[in-house]
């Protein structure tokens, strides 16, 4: 499975939707994930493909991963793999 495959499998498990309904460009508010959700999808994410999301709960918003879409998400998990390559 694709590295985008499995993030948008990841998110959809925490917003209990089905993977289909996941679009690239979906919000994680669009989605309906609150702030825990978002939480357990970064821990989830890092777990999967064995990284550190440089990622404070307190202010989601700061730093250098973006989460404002899915697929921004998916962006910051490709760099991070290919940097750890």
């Amino acid at each position: 499975m694709s590295i985008p495959d499995r993030v948008i499998t990841i998110i959809a498990e925490q917003a209990m939707l089905e993977p289909s309904d996941v679009a690239l460009d979906s919000t994680l508010e669009d989605l309906g994930v609150d702030s825990l959700g978002l939480v357990e999808s970064i821990f989830a994410i890092e777990e999967e493909f064995d990284i550190t999301v440089p990622f404070n709960a307190n202010e989601p918003t700061a730093g250098d991963f973006d989460i404002s879409t899915v697929g921004a998400i998916v962006a910051g998990v490709q760099r991070l793999v290919a940097e750890q390559s």
